[in-house]
């Protein structure tokens, strides 16, 4: 498990940087072009993925630290028994861990989730997301690509 723990702190701390100097030098709602389709826009998420529960009153804040908090401690388990061999699930797990810590440090020193990156096309935007939120979502794509076989080829 130690020898995939960098990918999880590596994760966290350019999450946590990235969000710290958003934080610190933008207004909320505050939006920079950086290129064609893509802005760093600050917002605060109260909620889950694409702001589900934002408005639900306060409580989803503790239900969804506690649900990051035991996905990290299931995944930290899981990594911890895998098998030397199983490299791409070792890689696709520590990066899920690193962005579910990311995002509870967020919620549970806010109560929200800094979000900043703006993908959009005209006036549709992709609701913005964040370095752990990367993560996160890499880290499925490769336990997705992982259990269709990707990284258990074997030489015939």
């Amino acid at each position: 498990m130690s020898k995939w723990l960098w990918l999880s702190l590596l994760a966290v701390f350019l999450d946590q940087v990235s969000k710290f100097a958003v934080d610190s030098s933008m207004q909320l709602y505050q939006s920079i072009p950086l290129m064609p389709y893509f802005n760093l826009t600050y917002v605060r998420n109260t909620g889950a993925a694409f702001s589900f529960l934002s408005e639900a009153g306060g409580w989803q804040r503790w239900f969804f630290a506690s649900l990051a908090l035991i996905i990290s401690v299931v995944l930290s388990v899981w990594l911890a028994r895998l098998q030397k061999h199983e490299t791409l699930l070792a890689l696709a797990l520590s990066l899920v861990l690193g962005g579910a810590v990311g995002n509870l440090i967020d919620r549970l020193a806010y109560g929200y989730v800094i979000d900043f990156l703006d993908v959009y096309y005209n006036s549709w935007h992709w609701p913005a997301f964040n370095i752990a939120d990367s993560a996160i979502t890499l880290g499925v794509a490769l336990m997705l690509a992982e259990s269709f076989g990707l990284g258990n080829l074997k030489k015939k």
